[in-house]
């Protein structure tokens, strides 16, 4: 195996809320970002950083976007919301109880488990989990892109987005963020990463490394 690459975190944008305390979840519907703020699912342009509308829901953790539905995980329930309505379609059981992160891939999705140090693929439709990865550090935001699997890590005052091998676990790629920016939810969208700023209220953008 290759030695890990490490380098800083380029942080690209930093957005902030009037009235948002926290963000934890994150998710990209191609045009749109999706937070989890608590008792809302908000979306944000990210061109302008403007909020273009909320849904109520529990939202306190990992949000994920499948091409057409959001899901969310709401204490120990994983929910599929309609984005037009808001409506809760279907539920269905969080591993073990509750996750962190959240992805949508190859028609599943992936739970981050933040104490557990694991990643779980799950099936959207029964919460069964299909194999687990185990990480070395807390699991935050959970996120795929290009065929990578990439997940947050916050432990103290330190926070990195790494680059993990989605059969071994094992890191092959880490970006440190500064220390004091936190990373709670995850998403990739375009040449950026999306990263939730759990409660200092904030949303950043981190340049994603170029491939190729």
């Amino acid at each position: 195996m290759q030695p890990m690459k490490k380098s800083p975190a380029e942080i690209t944008a930093e957005y902030t809320f009037p009235g948002i305390e926290a963000v934890h979840g994150v998710t990209y519907d191609g045009g749109q970002v999706w937070f989890a703020s608590g008792d809302k699912i908000n979306a944000m342009d990210p061109k302008s950083g403007k909020m273009v509308r909320a849904i109520d829901a529990a939202a306190h953790a990992g949000t994920a976007f499948d091409g057409k539905h959001l899901f969310q995980i709401a204490e120990a329930q994983i929910h599929k919301i309609d984005p037009k309505t808001g409506k809760v379609l279907a539920s269905i059981p969080a591993p073990h109880g509750g996750g962190a992160g959240l992805a949508w891939a190859e028609g599943t999705l992936w739970v981050g488990q933040h104490r557990a140090r694991k990643i779980h693929q799950i099936d959207p439709d029964t919460g069964k989990i299909l194999r687990t990865i185990e990480s070395n550090r807390f699991v935050t935001g959970v996120t795929w892109t290009d065929g990578e699997l990439w997940h947050a890590t916050w432990e103290g005052d330190e926070s990195e987005i790494r680059h993990v091998d989605a059969k071994t676990g094992d890191v092959l790629e880490c970006l440190e963020m500064p220390p004091g920016a936190g990373v709670s939810g995850l998403e990739a969208g375009g040449d950026r990463f999306y990263c939730g700023g759990g409660f200092s209220g904030k949303l950043r953008a981190v340049k994603k490394p170029k491939r190729g």
